[in-house]
């Protein structure tokens, strides 16, 4: 990312001298950082890294204008924004049909959740086994695609063999309910959110400090570097910048992607987890620069969009029954169900919040842009 964020997205050629294509980096640095905090202030998940790419385009326009970009790489990325979060969703809401289908709505569900939990928590293990060496390891390590699925085959092998005694102890004596069900998913969720925060640690951290790496770079050559090292301090500001980052803004940010967009529980919360590890395992196969945080945020509207279909169908084929059989004590239904209340279609997922999220996602790019040709015109007015 840091050889895109200095190669890519602009032409360093293009800079009157190393000396512009530092301010242009500084006012990049600055917009992106102001642009992040105030949305997460806000409670609106944006992306850094594309708050970051916005900045850098937009400083590098107002440097040496509009042919210093590479249109090229910036189309790339905006269609990322349509892309990821879309495909997240639907993966989300794939797996939850599929838990639903094949456990929720079965009348045995503790004998479906023995047969089909530590299938799809074996799946999770080798999916972010992959995603941890493909995303959080990748400075240090980086295997062939081969290795990748060897490993991550074998990992999985391994869990089910792990997971399936442990998942039928847990079942024993257990109750034929939903929320008994659930319980199930807990500890998955917290192990998959852990390796999810570590590799988003790993590599957004080098995605947030990558025009600081291209400063340090230039300043240090006198020249504008082709590749650019990243400096152990550099990353050490960029880990304290966003553990700090996490402990002050942290909170409300979670309370608006885990509470406020839909209801969320641990076999839901497991769905999206799971989603955003296969999203981009596969949005990196395919050479597509997608933001972890519009997936995540996509697979969470995508559980709650597939809620609101599957609740409304469940809600037509009792309305069907209604008009067309008797209700009486032998039968599938209630004996008394609330007619109203089928007639009123659910909104699970708030459209207040999600009308605000992807205006967010719309606006960072050119917003940060903005800031950041404001910025550089500012440096280079006091600076020259």
């Amino acid at each position: 990312m840091v050889n895109t964020i200095q190669k890519g997205i602009i032409d360093p050629s293009s800079m009157e001298s190393s000396e512009v294509f530092v301010w242009v980096m500084m006012a990049a640095l600055f917009a992106a950082a102001l642009w992040v905090n105030v949305a997460t202030w806000v409670g609106a998940p944006v992306s850094t890294t594309h708050a970051v790419v916005g900045g850098v385009m937009g400083a590098g326009i107002a440097a040496a204008g509009f042919d210093v970009v590479n249109w090229t790489t910036m189309s790339a990325i905006a269609a990322s924004w349509v892309i990821s979060p879309l495909m997240g969703g639907v993966i989300a809401a794939a797996f939850l049909a599929f838990i639903k289908s094949n456990i929720i709505y079965q009348e045995d569900k503790v004998a479906a959740a023995k047969r089909w939990v530590p299938l799809l928590v074996a799946i999770m293990a080798g999916v972010f086994s992959a995603y941890l060496i493909m995303k959080g390891l990748k400075k240090i390590w980086n295997p062939d695609a081969v290795t990748i699925s060897l490993m991550a085959l074998a990992i999985f092998a391994l869990s089910y063999a792990i997971v399936r005694p442990i998942i039928a102890r847990a079942a024993v004596g257990m109750e034929n309910r939903n929320r008994s069900i659930r319980t199930l998913f807990t500890i998955p969720l917290i192990c998959s959110a852990a390796l999810l925060s570590f590799a988003h640690g790993a590599n957004d951290v080098a995605n947030a400090v990558g025009p600081l790496a291209a400063i340090v770079g230039s300043s240090a050559s006198g020249a504008i570097d082709a590749k650019v090292g990243i400096p152990l301090w550099v990353m050490v500001i960029g880990a304290i910048g966003l553990s700090a980052g996490l402990f002050l803004f942290g909170p409300k940010l979670i309370r608006t992607v885990g509470e406020q967009i839909t209801r969320m529980n641990p076999m839901r919360a497991y769905c999206v987890s799971l989603s955003a590890g296969i999203t981009v395992l596969i949005a990196s196969a395919l050479g597509l620069p997608v933001s972890s945080t519009h997936i995540a945020v996509g697979a969470v509207f995508g559980v709650g969009f597939f809620r609101e279909w599957d609740t409304e169908r469940r809600s037509k084929a009792l309305r069907a029954n209604l008009r067309t059989a008797k209700i009486h004590p032998e039968s599938n239904l209630p004996e008394k169900i609330n007619e109203s209340s089928l007639n009123r279609r659910k909104k699970l997922v708030r459209r207040s919040h999600f009308m605000t999220i992807i205006a967010a996602w719309i606006v960072t790019v050119p917003c940060a842009a903005l800031l950041a040709a404001g910025v550089f015109l500012l440096i280079s007015y006091f600076a020259g």
